[in-house]
């Protein structure tokens, strides 16, 4: 809002006005012009009146006149105005003296110009200044309603920090930036991101930071429940109701797309989720192994498969997709995450965190704690590829049932401590030894035995059951058996049953010859 000085009132036309002293206060600002006739009119006034007067309290001594001055300045008074001729004839010299040593504007309304004259025109300023503003925040307002259908998140931020003459950044349920008006990185963000860390007590609703000689406004987004995000808005005080407004406005525009993105997320889960389902299905896997990638994005080998045993697995889904990103830090990550929610609990395909700990199985644990239908445990299992994801799932499950918290395989099963004691190179001769010839002759004949001699094996020998999950008749399982007891030159009995067992798990822990790659 465009303030009105004194000069600016004098110069009004229309108004007779004379500046008799105190012109080096002429750029005072005028908040509202007021008659008093007390001799000490300061504890009826605020600050920034121009004081209007016939002389009647002004006083007849030149040290009252002096005081009464000196009051009105201490007062913060934007300035004096008197009428004469009708108690007083002339300004006092004591008065115009005092003014002029104070930088005072000392004025003399002439004429027919009636003291309510100058009410009005001060009041009729701040009105047409007031319709102003209100047009201006109808104009940002549309303006960011229309980037927000053109551009989005980004456009509404620009927008706002153009009305505001600020900057505003867009921070997302985590905490992290997302976007800026400024297109980059700012030292005030830290203040910021320090704020609504997930440590912090994340404030709610509006709230003001300090942040050197600025100040951010800080806005959660969201009506109910966890923030969706939050927007923070940087400028120099005094932080107006208008920008309040404004900042209110943009929030509900940025929580709507939050919204709208979180929904998709949701969906894209879903969608996910048949294709996960199917690789998880032992009589689907094995004829869907070879289209994994294409069916469904996994992240890049090693990955994390993750069971949460929840009795509404639906509900424990969406929490999820709404604090992947959080929890990876990583919105690509995020994005090739994929989810099934099993009859009983929620099958998680995480990338794998490497030597970082806690890994993100666990983080993720950690974040779901807060949100309806929160597991208490949670079984983890790497896997090097779709054709294991059935295997890590089982013995994922497996550790989960132990007890409450976090258990990764890794770290609680023997067979994979026992892996960690062997030389690489020797496994993978061992390997060699034992497997070679059934897969060269798979690669030559375009056969299946080492996958059947797993089955077979997984099943405790069972052909009917191994026949089953690999689709074929049982007939059929029997002669590949006896082609790769031939090929092999060991039998499905007794220490070479042991042997071909150990090879095939020490084959399940190497990494794979064809690995779902990361797209």
């Amino acid at each position: 809002m465009v303030p009105l000085t004194v000069g600016d009132l004098a110069r009004q036309p229309g108004l007779q006005i004379r500046v008799v002293a105190g012109g080096a206060g002429l750029e005072n600002e005028v908040r509202w012009a007021h008659v008093a006739e007390l001799s000490d009119p300061v504890p009826w006034l605020r600050g920034g009146e121009l004081v209007l007067t016939v002389g009647l309290g002004v006083g007849s001594s030149a040290e009252e006149q002096r005081e009464y001055v000196r009051r009105l300045v201490a007062a913060g008074c934007c300035g004096l105005g008197f009428a004469l001729d009708t108690w007083i004839s002339h300004i006092p010299p004591v008065v115009q003296e005092t003014a002029e040593a104070h930088g005072f504007p000392l004025l003399y309304v002439e004429g027919e110009t009636p003291f309510v004259a100058l009410v009005e025109a001060v009041a009729e300023h701040y009105a047409r200044e007031r319709l102003h503003e209100q047009q201006r925040v109808l104009s940002a307002q549309d303006a960011m309603a229309r980037a927000a259908l053109r551009v989005g998140s980004a456009g509404v931020l620009r927008e706002l920090a153009t009305a505001t003459d600020s900057d505003a950044v867009l921070l997302d349920a985590g905490g992290m930036v997302r976007e800026t008006a400024s297109g980059g990185e700012r030292e005030w963000h830290a203040t910021v991101r320090a704020a609504v860390a997930p440590s912090s007590p994340r404030p709610r609703g509006m709230t003001l930071l300090e942040d050197g000689e600025a100040t951010v406004l800080l806005q959660s987004l969201g009506v109910s429940g966890t923030a969706l995000g939050w927007l923070a808005l940087r400028s120099l005080p005094p932080l107006s109701a208008h920008t309040r407004m404004l900042a209110n406005h943009a929030s509900s525009l940025l929580a709507v797309g939050l919204q709208g993105d979180r929904t998709a997320r949701r969906e894209r889960h879903h969608e996910r989720e048949r294709p996960l389902a199917l690789l998880l299905d032992g009589n689907s896997a094995t004829r869907l192994e070879p289209d994994a990638t294409r069916l469904i994005p996994l992240p890049a080998p090693p990955v994390e498969v993750v069971f949460y045993p929840v009795s509404h697995p639906e509900e424990t889904r969406d929490s999820a997709a709404d604090t992947l990103q959080d929890v990876l830090g990583d919105t690509r990550a995020a994005d090739r995450v994929a989810m099934c929610a099993l009859p009983d609990g929620l099958v998680v395909v995480l990338p794998g965190s490497g030597n970082a700990r806690p890994r993100f199985g666990e983080r993720l644990l950690t974040a779901l704690s807060a949100t309806p239908s929160a597991p208490s445990s949670a079984g983890a299992c790497d896997a090097h590829g779709a054709r294991e994801l059935r295997n890590a799932v089982q013995r994922a499950r497996r550790a989960a049932a132990h007890e409450r918290g976090y258990h990764h395989v890794a770290d609680t099963e023997a067979w994979p401590l026992l892996l960690r004691a062997l030389d690489p190179e020797s496994a993978a001769e061992f390997r060699t030894v034992v497997l070679g010839r059934l897969r060269e002759h798979d690669e030559r004949n375009g056969t299946n035995l080492v996958t059947s001699l797993r089955c077979l094996l997984e099943h405790d020998g069972n052909i009917e059951g191994a026949a089953r999950v690999l689709g074929v008749h049982r007939n059929t399982l029997r002669a590949r058996l006896h082609t790769a007891e031939r090929i092999s030159g060991r039998s499905f009995s007794g220490q070479h049953r042991m042997e071909l067992w150990l090879a095939l798990l020490l084959d399940q822990s190497a990494e794979p010859e064809s690995p779902i790659e990361s797209s």
